[in-house]
């Protein structure tokens, strides 16, 4: 490997942890203002600059909508003191926040967002890594992002960081069933003679075309969703921190940039399943009924338009969700996990595996 190819590296990792930031950045933001809006307030309207106020429009707008806040408050956390209590197992303790956020890095560098027709007329996928086998390696390595949570609970040395551990270890093995089951009939429909690889999370969202797989697959669709929201630990199934009865779960002890990492793998984590929902049920960077051939050399900017829009609408759907729906009991979790969403993703992939054997 020459130096040429070590610098491009470089700066691919480069790219994509400042993608990965700015889209967490937009997400914190439209949870602000969603939320607000949905409780009747104003959200962050306050943060501005010297002399701001006083250009024309866009400065009244910046303010207004709190975009100056994002920055103030990563310099927050990023210059903050941040003690480390006496208490805690050192090395696990740093560690955590890092192995919490890694794997989330690793999934999005491996997502499609796009494709691209080349010199030679072929198609090409807009991602920073392509693999045959996407689907394996997806889940795979985003289910590696609980380590961090369990190390962060146990290297606290406290009870409530490990109690939230222990509830995110045994969320995401009931839901990890769950969110298999529901993706293994797109998987089953995309395969075919004349696909290479039905693993291909690129051919999987080229197969479907203008038809998407939610108007085939809806309970496999609305299974993998609720699945993908325990996944993320977002509310109403933030049952490792659990503010309300585990002060903070699982990061109660940290703070400053290490307390940063997990919120942005936090966030992070809820754009891999966004975006994976795109992918395998919305038909990724494709219009609904329209084919992108239509619109001749427009058609790569629109379907990276396309795939930008539908995560902005999933991530106005997390928030929804969140700032409407009660967070549920731990057993209430556990009960919808293996009584209810297991059975039902069971039945779901026999049902389409017989489908798609007598009629493939």
């Amino acid at each position: 490997m020459d130096f040429l190819q070590i610098a491009l590296m470089a700066l691919y990792a480069f790219a994509l942890v400042l993608v990965v930031m700015t889209c967490v950045g937009c997400s914190v933001l439209v949870e602000r203002k969603v939320g607000a809006w949905m409780q009747g307030r104003l959200g962050p309207n306050r943060v501005s600059l010297p002399g701001l106020d006083t250009l024309p429009f866009f400065g009244r707008w910046i303010q207004r909508l709190g975009i100056l806040q994002l920055p103030a408050d990563a310099a927050k956390l990023l210059f903050k003191e941040d003690p480390t209590p006496a208490h805690v197992r050192k090395l696990p303790y740093f560690l955590a926040p890092c192995l919490a956020l890694a794997p989330a890095l690793i999934v999005i560098a491996m997502l499609p967002f796009g494709q691209y027709i080349g010199a030679d007329g072929a198609v090409s996928p807009l991602m920073l890594c392509a693999a045959d086998t996407g689907f394996l390696f997806m889940f795979a390595v985003s289910s590696l992002g609980i380590y961090g949570i369990i190390l962060a609970g146990w290297a606290a040395n406290s009870k409530y960081p490990f109690l939230g551990a222990v509830r995110g270890a045994a969320q995401l093995i009931s839901y990890e069933l769950t969110m298999l089951l529901a993706v293994l009939p797109v998987v089953l429909a995309t395969a075919s003679p004349s696909v290479e690889s039905p693993l291909n999370l690129f051919i999987i969202a080229s197969e479907q075309g203008a038809f998407w797989n939610v108007f085939v697959q809806p309970l496999g669709a609305l299974l993998f969703l609720t699945a993908i929201f325990a996944e993320s630990h977002r509310q109403p199934f933030d049952m490792p921190e659990s503010a309300s009865d585990l002060v903070g779960g699982f990061h109660t002890e940290y703070g400053g940039l290490k307390l940063g990492l997990f919120f942005v793998g936090e966030y992070a984590r809820m754009l891999i399943g966004s975006a994976l929902f795109i992918l395998f049920f919305l038909g990724g960077w494709n219009l609904p009924f329209v084919p992108l051939s239509v619109f001749g050399a427009l058609a790569p900017a629109l379907g990276v338009a396309v795939f930008l829009a539908k995560l902005f609408c999933m991530v106005f759907l997390f928030v929804w969700v969140r700032w409407t729906l009660p967070r549920f009991r731990y057993d209430q979790v556990m009960r919808l996990g293996w009584r209810h969403l297991l059975p039902l993703a069971l039945a779901n992939f026999f049902v389409y595996f017989i489908v798609y054997s007598l009629w493939p």
